[in-house]
């Protein structure tokens, strides 16, 4: 069973910050270094401060970026830069953006959420890695705070949760430009009647991480470090819920890079047991490639991948989905029929012989800078996927299963500063 509570947010203090624009954040998982370092500039009370500080070079287990959050945190709401609400509330949130020229709206809704560490309600189709998880687990232990949220979807085909919590809004408390370019508002809502409605429309749901497994197991970690009880503030964790059935929702592929060490020759021959190759030619900039690179792969039904090399395009049909029952026997068939393990299993392990995907392959989310970073010699080879369907993921969580590591990238990204809470 799903357990959800209302919580005392903490939002900054506009009369203290100035503009609230610049006090906001991407998630701390996609901050560059360059990005870090305009944020530290922006404004002094930027939220990236205290999500993913600067290491400083005499850096140590008494001195580091996870205790000056920690004491960031406490200066800030004993000066009133940071305010604790008096009541506790759950706190609607929208994003309007625009994508592919198409203008959408994301609606969820912060609340708290009790963990389930079975992972019996709550879905991940991801595995977690051990460095990201000691990295957030050390930011809990100084700041014992959620100073960002993590992403869960829940299934609602009447979108009634969200029409509870729509008709109950007015003005937004909080409208600002994200990082993004996109238009993020937040609202508060503090009447009980209401929240009880939220609260018993999600009981009997499954819920379906879509960004934050690693914050997620986190959370599970730092609650069995401190033996939280069933009902203490630890065994809660501060997320947003969106409707899977939302169609502001948008999933990204997640493009592959690759150095070889074999020659494009014996990809292609090796290849050709599995795949049908066909070559295509792409010119102008590469804006103009990566247009027709992306259109040449769309399918609705066939799996298509993009090899991109500076010696040109080839796209990669596969011509039968059995072929992975070879590979996957103890899979479902959905995860057997994903492009990404399509990808990983065929192309890249068996063909291309690479068995550690976590040193040896990089990612990006932008075709044009796939592209661009072959033309630049920093990769040998691109390969361009198509986006992972939110019905595959739900039911690769479902059953149980894990994809592959950056099979899915959610848009739109949550964004950091907005409102957070403390143990």
């Amino acid at each position: 069973m799903v357990e959800v509570a209302p919580f005392k947010g903490i939002t900054y203090n506009k009369d203290k910050v100035g503009k609230l624009d610049d006090v906001m954040s991407p998630p701390y998982d996609i901050i560059s270094p360059e990005m870090q370092e305009e944020l530290y500039k922006k404004n002094e009370y930027n939220v990236v401060r205290l999500i993913l500080g600067k290491v400083m070079s005499g850096d140590n287990e008494k001195d580091n970026w996870y205790k000056r959050a920690r004491k960031l945190f406490e200066e800030w709401l004993k000066e009133g830069i940071l305010v604790e609400s008096k009541k506790e509330g759950i706190y609607p949130y929208s994003v309007r953006y625009t994508i592919d020229g198409e203008e959408k709206e994301m609606r969820g809704f912060f609340i708290l959420l009790k963990l389930d560490h079975d992972y019996k309600a709550i879905k991940a189709h991801e595995r977690t890695l051990a460095k990201p998880k000691e990295d957030r687990l050390r930011l809990m232990r100084e700041t014992k705070a959620n100073l960002e949220p993590i992403e869960l979807l829940y299934m609602d085909e009447s979108d009634e949760i969200m029409r509870t919590i729509r008709s109950n809004l007015d003005g937004p408390e909080i409208d600002v430009v994200g990082y993004d370019g996109f238009k993020h508002m937040l609202w508060r809502i503090e009447d009980e009647d209401v929240i009880t409605q939220v609260k018993n429309l999600l009981k009997d749901k499954i819920l379906f991480i879509a960004d934050g497994h690693h914050r997620y197991q986190t959370a599970i970690d730092y609650a069995k470090e401190v033996n939280a009880g069933e009902n203490d503030p630890e065994n809660y964790i501060m997320v947003v819920l969106a409707n899977m059935f939302d169609k502001g929702l948008t999933i990204l592929p997640t493009h592959r890079l690759v150095r070889l060490r074999m020659s494009l020759d014996e990809i292609e021959r090796k290849a050709g047991k599995y795949f049908k190759i066909e070559k295509i030619d792409v010119e102008g900039s590469i804006s103009d490639k990566s247009r027709e690179i992306v259109k040449s792969i769309e399918t609705k039904e066939e799996h298509k991948f993009a090899l991109y090399s500076r010696e040109g395009c080839s796209v990669y049909t596969l011509k039968d989905e059995k072929v992975m029952e070879k590979f996957a026997p103890d899979k479902s068939e959905t995860w057997r029929t994903l492009d990404v393990t399509i990808l990983h299993k065929l192309l890249i392990e068996d063909v291309m012989g690479i068995k550690d995907v976590e040193k040896e392959i990089s990612y990006t989310r932008d075709a044009k800078e796939a592209i661009g970073l072959v033309e630049k010699g920093k990769f040998d080879l691109s390969i361009i996927m198509n986006p992972t369907k939110i019905e595959e993921v739900r039911k690769v969580a479902e059953a149980g299963e894990h994809m592959p590591q950056k099979s899915t990238y959610f848009m739109p990204k949550l964004l950091s500063g907005l409102v957070m809470r403390r143990f």
